[in-house]
């Protein structure tokens, strides 16, 4: 379900996106509003699950984190045991930033980071040890372009 949200609710929201420890008062002066109605819009937007929880971005490349792969996996199991392994698998591993289920030849891609290939391979192994696997490739990220968490509003 879509929230309907007018023009300074938008403003509200991107304000927080770009940096959600502004305070109150900053908020609502760049906004243009008073601060008793910016904190009553971030309110509703916390208790209707728009924002879901507040946290900092930190650079993978100064915590040592400087290899990014993206891992297309294919499965030629379906069953719901197998999925729920699987699934379990990709939540307990902190290297898995993010985890599709796709449409098409591919069933899952991840996103992955981690210190280097060695430190991939590691991941790999432990994760077919895990779980069946009919194939996987690994694609290393040479250059990103693009990384934002900032919506479209």
């Amino acid at each position: 379900m879509t929230s309907k949200l007018d023009d300074l609710d938008r403003r509200i929201l991107a304000e927080l996106q770009v940096d959600a420890s502004q305070s109150l008062d900053e908020i609502a002066r760049k906004v243009g509003s008073s601060k008793t109605p910016v904190w009553n819009r971030i309110k509703r937007f916390r208790d209707s699950g728009i924002i879901t929880r507040q946290t900092a971005v930190l650079d993978p490349e100064a915590l040592g984190l400087e290899a990014c792969f993206f891992v297309l996996i294919r499965t030629s199991e379906h069953e719901a045991d197998w999925q729920r392994k699987f699934l379990q698998a990709l939540q307990e591993r902190p290297e898995v930033l993010e985890a599709h289920r796709l449409a098409g030849d591919i069933d899952y891609i991840l996103k992955v980071r981690v210190a280097n290939a060695r430190a991939y391979d590691v991941f790999y192994q432990a994760l077919i040890s895990e779980v069946r696997i009919y194939n996987v490739t690994a694609l290393l990220s040479m250059q990103e372009i693009k990384s934002t968490t900032l919506l479209p509003l």
